[in-house]
């Protein structure tokens, strides 16, 4: 088992490559494919810690998101942002989000705060 750590992009997209081609024949666990995949995706993950930024979400996209996950309407809203027309113009990005907002939809939807204060990307 001829495992390197991963130090480049070429190294990476291989490691990559390498992943899609074990996961395409399933290996079984502990059995030497299933432990080569188990330890080139550590060393992908470590890889793309260091070096592949993740953005934060966008406060709109976070509500919505939050919104599906939990089942939730425009009218499980109201009490958080205010009126149904408040509730779309917020999503449909027509209207920032104001501290109060912020506050409760952190409160009531679990959104961390630093998402929801982040910038929102033009519709």
């Amino acid at each position: 088992m001829d495992i390197r750590p991963i130090r480049t992009k070429a190294d990476y997209k291989a490691a990559l490559k390498e992943i899609s081609a074990l996961m395409a024949t399933d290996p079984d666990l502990g059995t030497p494919e299933g432990d080569r995949l188990d330890i080139v995706t550590t060393l992908v993950q470590a890889y793309e810690a260091k070096h592949v930024p993740i953005a934060a979400p966008d406060p709109v996209e976070a509500i919505k998101f939050r919104m599906e996950q939990s089942g939730l309407s425009v009218k499980d809203l109201e009490p958080i942002i205010g009126r149904s027309n408040r509730v779309y113009e917020v999503l449909n990005r027509k209207r920032p989000l104001t501290l109060p907002m912020i506050r409760r939809l952190h409160r009531s939807l679990g959104i961390p705060a630093d998402v929801l204060i982040a910038e929102t990307v033009a519709g």
